[in-house]
């Protein structure tokens, strides 16, 4: 069962890699922020595969949701700075 945790969380990997793109080459401040966010939420599904291939869901569950919470909050003060700065041109 390890195995096939390990397959999708490499699988997630290379879906990451490949959001990758649209947070170097988004036409908008608004596509790379939606990047972003897709990759944190990746990385959180990567975190808590990792937390069963290892047996320790319980210790990466909560390093997850830590995670969540900070890209959650993190994508809210981004997109109130250009919010902020768009209405200031």
């Amino acid at each position: 069962m390890g195995d096939f945790f390990l397959a999708i969380a490499v699988i997630i990997g290379i879906l990451v890699i490949l959001s990758l793109y649209r947070v170097v080459y988004g036409p908008g401040v608004w596509n790379r922020l939606a990047g972003v966010n897709i990759i944190g939420t990746k990385t959180i599904v990567i975190l808590a595969l990792v937390g069963f291939i290892f047996d320790r869901v319980d210790m990466f569950v909560d390093i997850a949701l830590i995670y969540a919470m900070l890209n959650f909050v993190v994508v809210l003060i981004i997109a109130r700075y250009y919010t902020k700065e768009e209405g200031e041109g």
